[in-house]
């Protein structure tokens, strides 16, 4: 995987960033159960747009990119 397609909001078009310009991030929070909810994305900026796209754990994990916090 060369390039990620994310949706830019501000130009309303779909945009291919290279994963060398993307970071990885993981967001947790609690459950009411007491457990913890994992979810995986994959940020990039582009010409000032803040771009983020959720991903499964495995494209999460298969990503060459830096991992990053929020």
């Amino acid at each position: 995987m060369d390039q990620i397609e994310f949706y830019d909001v501000k130009k309303r078009d779909r945009v291919q960033v290279p994963v060398s310009q993307c970071w990885k991030v993981k967001y947790e929070r609690p459950t009411k159960d007491g457990g913890v909810q994992v979810r995986y994305a994959v940020k990039a900026e582009v010409d000032g747009s803040k771009l983020t796209k959720f991903v499964s754990q495995d494209v999460w994990q298969g990503l060459s990119c830096e991992e990053r916090d929020k």
